[in-house]
């Protein structure tokens, strides 16, 4: 079955492992939204990507994210890599989301404002064991926040230490053998 999938990069903006990402989904038969939260802006470097965020401010990067979505038809699964995984959850708060998949970029749901995850919509985490990003008790809060809501969490974790280790681009995190049964479980997921 195929997915409309709003797909949202990390903070360093839409970078190769965003348009693999893109690639893998649009192979697989689903259609795919990259929303570019930054304009064309792309990061190297993290602490320059959170100073360039915080230039724009949390509440202007989730109305963007709201407004990268509204013209698409009710159901779409939401997916989020690190920061875009907030984005793709506070989407999902707000909308008409059939699924989240978040990949290093759990954020608990109170963290921006919200009280409930929404009712009924599967959720599917990934994460480096030693993702060094991975904020204490921000996986459990979320997989939590879902199995109230009445759905489905997975917690699906990968050996190492790779943030965004999805990313070829980044040779110090990236991890073809974790990358590869990512899409394999993101594509269950999204099938299911």
């Amino acid at each position: 079955m195929t997915k409309t999938v709003a797909l949202f990069h990390s903070v360093l903006g839409v970078r190769e492992g965003i348009n693999l990402a893109a690639d893998h989904l649009r192979a697989a038969g689903h259609t795919v939204h990259v929303i570019d939260q930054y304009d064309g802006r792309v990061f190297d470097d993290y602490d320059e990507a959170t100073e360039f965020v915080q230039t724009i401010g949390f509440p202007a990067l989730m109305q963007r994210a709201l407004e990268g979505v509204e013209a698409m038809a009710d159901g779409f699964a939401a997916m989020g890599f690190s920061n875009g995984g907030g984005m793709a959850t506070f989407v999902a708060c707000n909308g008409p989301v059939e699924r989240v998949i978040l990949c290093s970029g759990a954020l608990p749901v109170h963290r921006i404002g919200i009280e409930d995850w929404p009712a009924r919509v599967p959720a599917q985490l990934h994460y480096a064991v030693d993702d060094p990003f991975k904020t204490e008790g921000s996986v459990q809060s979320v997989l939590d926040s879902v199995n109230a809501a009445g759905a489905v969490a997975e917690y699906i974790q990968y050996p190492g230490a790779g943030h965004l280790f999805t990313d070829p681009s980044l040779p110090a995190e990236y991890d073809a053998g974790s990358a590869e049964t990512l899409w394999q479980h993101a594509l269950r997921f999204l099938n299911a």
